[in-house]
């Protein structure tokens, strides 16, 4: 890997200039159909007024790549830091590091009114309209990553579905919106009259099938536009079915936003000759006037066939889906469970849908949060364990014959899945995957490094733009701080933990998405220890070659072979994680705090004549000696013997390299409740607060900004985050709940609530990190702490001390799956042009969440 950490200019070049080809070869196949069938084109929430068809572009070569922490994005710091900004055909934005001149040029749509072409790729889209008066739209676009709206950030429209509706107050006389071109090279944008202020859309609906053998409510959410400035209070949603209705309470809508609410569908008697119904769906004030209705049509379903559920997530009290490829026989409790993790852009149903049910096991697909999703890292390895959670729930397999599989990116799931939680399952079958993130991005690089310079040119790449590219790269300790909170995700250092179950491996032989040299390095490092591992390369297969790309028998015949053993036959144990708030355990033992935060730690059990045990980066262990068979007197620690006063559960602390017995450790300490990173922070039926109590600019940002984290959060994660006021804010009101605050002590009235003790502290022109003191108001900083009125819960801060640093912390790629934060990230304003050099402290807070404990860097 240092070879391509020293490449890194190369590694990021690959995403611009070689052809993105995963998604066309997905398109083939059955499990890959999902990506555009829901595009929307019919628009019912509105009339349309405007249809942008002029614009100018500009297209800037990235150098870097989305997943990135702080990406540059000069254009965005443009128009977020002066709103009013406004540019004219053929002005120069910049010149690139090769001379050239950056130019916003002319741009019309082509037939289906989109903006499209080339050009666009890493490219911007500048568009105006001209009001005759100040009013409320609906700004409907897609095909874009990011918009910004007369100087305010909106989420957009990554992946082209069509879902993207913004309510927005236009002002009279000029609005300037800026487009940040997406996954694909077209943008389509128009401007709708809103049929009413508050109505629903079913724009990016959940439900799920409804099942003949079960009498059960069911889960669903809809989106209900509030398109007025007023809090939306007190509604409720209606859900009628075959002569059954049930009532479901809406949380409060913030004003000029669109929130994806849950509901609840009545049980009721299910015609089995039908294999569709209507839910009819009524939203009502709190006075019983109707606001909007709308009908879903949802599937009818045997529970011994296909058919996907949902449930509730505890991240967010959100509704998810999973899809089910049930046992045929019928069995539930006692038969095998197999989770199946899919591929990007394809959906969970079809997941499930590309396997035959089987006779000893119910299958069950996760959906990643979404098609896309989070590359099963983030809140999709969260997603992956509440779905194993309820089917377990539903089907109680034997819980010795749990088994994991995926294909493409859910063939990295399953690597990663399989070394992040190694008892978990019996056996792991990684189809066409790639185990690192970071290791196959750089297979890109190296594709790139391999070609001839005449090949090279072909790509537009001069040999003095090559040389540029491939110069050494020395990060500084801030940035390798920054990385080091990434070390839960690089699945290579955690290699060891596949020993703990049979591994198969099926790749293309070939497979040019994701390359089958990846799976042979795989091979030869799994041969120099892993004593069960098979190898399989299909003849001629590219990356899909039908559905025997997942449903592969020789997988499930080894599957059958394998179980999880019981812990009192297990005399050789290793275990390693980058994080115990990511996985902290494996069978009895588990690892509570770490001596040097997210380096790895490790354990390496025995059990002969005596328990051994050696560790490495691990401060305080818990091993529960209940469950080992026969008399227990001592451990041999770290090559000391202690002894064991009783055959319970033990918690060793280190100090100084001694080892000594201590009592439960105080939750008010790291371990694995709670052990930070601040994306940790977006968990845990998460709320945002944002400030009130500041100037009108200030209380505007604050407030934009939870709801664009809030929009990030429901596009990407199919999420549902409430909104609160800092002063209707109580703490007893969301008890154990993770918050994250936007603002600071001085307009931020929740502050003092969960932060008065915090080490870290921040004004308006000043911020006390410890004893030392910054000031100025272009500071923008991210930190998490525990909530000090729970044993669990976390409090999140995205906060600055003015302005500048306001806007600087713009920015929500914590969001994004890859990207690595660890406790707190502190820069100034220059980071939208900079980007990780103006991060100027970096690090994790002690094991006791101080910072004379925890582990900083300074730039």
């Amino acid at each position: 890997m240092a070879k391509f950490k020293k490449k890194s200019a190369a590694i990021l070049l690959m995403f611009l200039v070689l052809p993105f080809v995963l998604p066309g070869q997905q398109r083939t196949g059955n499990i890959v159909e999902y990506f555009g069938k829901e595009k929307v084109e019919d628009i019912h929430e509105g009339k349309v007024i405007h249809v942008f068809d002029k614009a100018l572009a500009l297209s800037i070569p990235s150098f870097g790549f989305e997943s990135s922490s702080f990406p540059v994005d000069p254009v965005f710091d443009k128009f977020l830091m002066e709103p009013s900004t406004q540019v004219r055909e053929g002005e120069v934005f910049d010149i690139d590091p090769f001379g050239r001149e950056l130019k916003w040029n002319s741009i019309k749509v082509d037939s289906t009114n989109s903006f499209s072409g080339r050009d666009l790729r890493s490219g911007y889209v500048y568009l105006t309209y001209n009001s005759g008066s100040e009013k409320t739209v609906l700004f409907e676009a897609s095909g874009h990553s990011l918009a910004s709206i007369n100087g305010y950030p909106y989420e957009g429209d990554h992946y082209d579905f069509g879902w993207n509706l913004i309510p927005v107050k236009l002002k009279k006389g000029n609005n300037i919106f800026v487009l940040k071109v997406g996954r694909f090279p077209r943008v389509r944008a128009r401007i709708l009259d809103p049929k009413a202020e508050v109505q629903f859309t079913t724009r990016d609906v959940t439900v799920p099938d409804l099942l003949l053998e079960e009498d059960m409510e069911y889960k669903a959410a809809i989106r209900v536009v509030n398109a007025s400035d007023k809090w939306i209070e007190k509604y409720k949603i209606i859900a009628k079915v075959n002569g059954k209705e049930l009532t479901t309470k809406v949380s409060d809508i913030p004003p000029y936003t669109v929130y994806k609410i849950p509901f609840s569908i009545p049980s009721s008697t299910l015609d089995t000759s039908i294999a569709k119904v209507k839910v009819d769906l009524s939203l009502i004030q709190s006075n019983g006037k109707l606001v909007s209705s709308e009908t879903l049509t949802l599937n009818v379903k045997s529970k011994n066939k296909h058919h996907k559920r949902t449930f509730i997530s505890d991240i967010d009290k959100s509704v998810q889906y999973y899809s089910v490829a049930p046992d045929k026989s019928g069995n539930t409790e006692g038969a095998a469970l197999f989770l199946s993790v899919h591929g990007a852009s394809v959906e969970a149903v079809n997941q499930a849908n590309a396997y035959k049910q089987k006779d000893w096991g119910n299958l069950v697909a996760p959906t990643n949060r979404r098609p896309y999703g989070f590359a099963w890292e983030d809140w999709g390895r969260l997603d992956a364990l509440e779905v194993l959670a309820d089917s377990k729930r539903i089907f109680k397999p034997d819980n010795s014959k749990i088994y994991l599989t995926g294909h493409s990116m859910g063939g990295h799931g399953t690597w990663y899945l399989g070394a992040t939680y190694p008892d978990h399952f019996a056996a792991i079958a990684p189809c066409a995957g790639y185990p690192d993130l970071l290791l196959y991005r750089g297979s890109r690089s190296e594709r790139l490094l391999e070609m001839t310079e005449e090949q090279r040119m072909r790509y537009g790449i001069s040999p003095k733009m090559f040389e540029r590219l491939t110069q050494e790269y020395v990060p500084t300790a801030v940035e390798d701080i920054v990385e080091r909170a990434g070390t839960p995700s690089r699945t290579l250092k955690l290699i060891r933990n596949y020993l703990h179950h049979g591994v198969y491996v099926l790749h293309g032989e070939k497979d040019n998405v994701v390359p089958t040299n990846l799976a042979r390095d795989m091979r030869e490092r799994l041969g120099k220890f892993h004593p069960d591992f098979t190898y399989y390369e299909y003849p001629d297969g590219t990356h899909w070659y039908g559905n025997h790309s997942v449903d592969w028998d020789p997988i499930f015949n080894m599957f059958k072979e394998r179980t999880i053993p019981e812990i009192k036959d297990i005399k050789k144990l290793e275990f390693s994680t980058g994080s115990p708030g990511v996985s902290a355990s494996s069978h009895f033992i588990t690892i509570h705090q770490q001596q040097i935060p997210f380096e790895v730690s490790s354990f390496d059990f025995s059990l002969d004549s005596i328990i051994k045990m050696e560790t490495k980066n691990v401060s305080l262990l818990e091993v529960d000696f209940s469950h080992l068979p026969g008399e227990i007197k001592s451990i041999e620690l770290n090559g000391k013997e202690i002894g064991i006063p009783s055959k319970e559960k033990m918690f060793f602390k280190e100090a100084d390299g001694v080892w000594t017995i201590v009592s439960k450790p105080s939750l008010g300490e790291k371990g694995p409740h709670r052990n930070g990173g601040f994306k940790d922070a977006f968990r845990n039926d998460v709320v945002f607060v944002y400030a009130t109590k500041g100037s009108k600019s200030e209380n505007d940002w604050y407030y934009n900004k939870a709801r664009f984290d809030a929009d990030t959060f429901w596009y990407k994660a199919n999420g549902n985050i409430e909104l609160v006021a800092d002063t209707n804010f109580s703490p007893k009101d969301y008890s154990n709940r993770n918050v994250v605050i936007y603002g600071n002590k001085s307009n931020n009235a929740a502050w003092d609530k969960l932060l008065k003790n915090s080490p870290v502290q921040v004004y308006n022109n000043k911020l006390n990190f410890g004893n030392r003191s910054l000031t100025g108001s272009n500071w923008g900083l991210y930190f998490i702490v525990p909530r000090a009125d729970s044993d669990f819960a976390s409090v999140g801060v995205v906060t600055a001390t003015g302005p500048m640093g306001m806007k600087a912390a713009y920015a929500n790629h914590y969001l994004v799956n890859g990207t690595t934060f660890p406790d707190l990230m502190l820069f100034d304003e220059t980071v939208l042009v900079q980007g990780t050099s103006a991060v100027k402290c970096a690090g994790f807070f002690g094991n006791d969440w101080s910072i004379e404990k925890g582990d900083f860097e300074w730039e």
